[in-house]
């Protein structure tokens, strides 16, 4: 063999070990790929496992709660009635859980084998809606009438379900008529689709739904109260099924509330408060101080939203759970949890309704001359700011450094000279202290037109919570709280952009089984748009 020859070979031996090389690594890169799928299905699995498990006993211990304790500790707390809202509870709790853990079981990523076998259970006999009540039938029927082999469908029957809808005061029962229609040709059966409920086996329509919420969570009406209602207009709805609906609707409209959560913390400037509410503590017989985290949009923001975050206690770990790693202007008062937010890149900016009410309250309680000057500065900057509500931030930002900046600086002199002359315990000193010493966060407005001058806005998003708190007594367990403050989310940011509580809810829920998760955001109060009714 000729040295060319030989070299040829070589090459051609060369050629192909780099090929087999080439065809290694794509098979090993293959391989690679496959595990790192297998390990996420593998994590998949073990999360979704773990979940199960636990909300499985957390259904154990609430039916322990229900059915295993006596009612005589809570009836000597607050009364039969407060014992029969906590029993409403913890149904709306049994069925948001039970609707989680159905979601969970049904993923097709999940295989049968990895949930345990649950024991069957027995549905109640559902009694059947009072026949007086009107109906509108509404039929379903395919859009063809002739086979998939060709030859025509012959009815041959049809399938009734009945939901118990509602208009405010008027019950009427929308029947639901599907067509059965059958090929004699080849056997094929053909039943109509009818839409998805938000409750698919349960009697309510959406409109039904969001009247129990609106009137749960807007206009503080507690179950027992609806039950009374409902049955004065004819129809007998127990408050447990009403408690069961209310967790069920929960449940749905958590992705909603999270959704919100996300835009308001993607805003250069959020406002901040807490209310406290009582949470009941069914192991002691009592209720604890639990609290309402409020945060919201910018009041100048374009965009209008307000979520809240039902926290066990006042710390400032749940302020910094729900913010994350956002970094903004966040509007608060001085408590103490926000302090560890602005060593960590959070910019503050003072309410300074706050610092008037420090010299309002001196004000009213001596007639105190300070203070009364005090008050005159602050009111000549609300002044400024009453003239620039509809401002853009840039005009808003021109104004205060002109007009604001100068009664500022003409009011903080005028406290520093005026506190050398005061002792330190008295509350005219307390009250110049308390701005003095935050005049930082104070003066934040005069350097961004998009930061308001105090708090307000927040706080009164707030009040139709305090005024509620009377009628509720109490939430009645974490899980409950966190429902409530879900579905009051919505309701406040849907008045926020002008819209009907009720009808924004209603079309949402009846939108919400069908409509992709990855287009949440279009059923947001400030881009819904109810569907065209044709």
């Amino acid at each position: 063999m000729s040295q060319a020859e030989l070299q040829a070979l070589a090459a051609s031996l060369l050629a192909q070990l780099h090929e087999r090389d080439a065809q290694l690594s794509e098979r090993d890169a293959a391989i690679h790929s496959a595990q790192q799928l297998l390990a996420a299905k593998d994590q998949e699995l073990n999360w979704r496992q773990a979940r199960i498990d636990q909300l499985t006993h957390e259904i154990a211990v609430l039916r322990r709660l229900k059915f295993g304790a006596t009612s005589e500790r809570l009836a000597r707390e607050g009364g039969p009635e407060q014992a029969s809202l906590w029993g409403a509870e913890l149904d709306a709790d049994l069925a948001a859980i039970e609707a989680e853990l159905e979601a969970l079981r049904s993923a097709p990523a999940l295989p049968e084998d990895a949930v345990a076998a649950q024991p069957e259970r027995r549905s109640p006999k559902r009694a059947a809606l009072p026949p007086e009540l009107p109906r509108t039938v509404i039929h379903h029927e395919p859009a063809t009438t002739a086979c998939g082999c060709g030859a025509p469908l012959q009815r041959v029957g049809e399938e009734v379900s009945e939901k118990l809808d509602y208009t405010p005061s008027v019950f009427s029962v929308q029947r639901h008529v599907r067509g059965k229609w059958a090929c004699r040709c080849c056997q094929t059966l053909i039943l109509a689709p009818v839409p998805a409920h938000v409750i698919d086996k349960g009697i309510p329509t959406a409109a039904l739904l969001a009247d129990v919420l609106v009137g749960k969570y807007a206009d503080h009406l507690p179950l027992y109260r609806q039950e009374d209602i409902y049955a004065r207009a004819g129809v007998a709805i127990p408050r447990s099924t009403l408690s069961a609906w209310v967790g069920r609707c929960g449940v749905a409209l958590q992705p909603l509330a999270e959704a919100l959560a996300d835009l308001i913390k993607a805003s250069a400037v959020v406002h901040a408060d807490e209310t406290p509410v009582q949470m009941l503590d069914p192991g002691a017989g009592k209720t604890h101080r639990s609290y309402l985290w409020a945060y919201a949009t910018g009041q100048f923001a374009p965009i209008q939203a307000v979520v809240y975050d039902f926290c066990t206690s006042r710390a400032g770990q749940h302020v910094q759970a729900f913010l994350g790693d956002w970094r903004g202007t966040l509007v608060c008062d001085d408590y103490s949890a926000y302090k560890a937010l602005f060593t960590q890149g959070v910019t503050e900016a003072g309410c300074m309704a706050h610092a008037r009410r420090k010299f309002f309250d001196l004000h009213a309680a001596n007639q105190s001359p300070l203070a009364a000057t005090a008050l005159e500065f602050i009111g000549r900057l609300y002044e400024v700011e009453r003239a620039l509500k509809q401002a853009s931030p840039e005009e808003r930002l021109r104004v205060r450094q002109g007009s604001s900046q100068a009664i500022m600086d003409a009011w903080h002199q005028w406290m520093v000279l005026q506190r050398t002359k005061l002792t330190a315990n008295s509350a005219s000193a307390r009250a110049m202290d308390y701005s003095l010493k935050r005049w930082q966060g104070l003066s934040r407005f005069l350097h961004d037109g998009a930061v308001p001058i105090d708090n307000n806005h927040l706080e009164n998003l707030i009040r139709p919570i305090t005024l509620g708190r009377n009628n509720w007594l109490f939430a009645g367990s974490e899980r409950a709280g966190q429902r409530a403050a879900a579905v009051q989310s919505l309701i406040q940011t849907a008045r926020l952009n002008g819209l009907d509580p009720y009808a924004y809810l209603k079309d949402v829920l009846e939108r919400l089984p069908t409509h992709k998760a990855s287009a949440i955001e279009e059923l947001l109060p400030h881009k819904w748009q109810p569907l065209a009714k044709g």
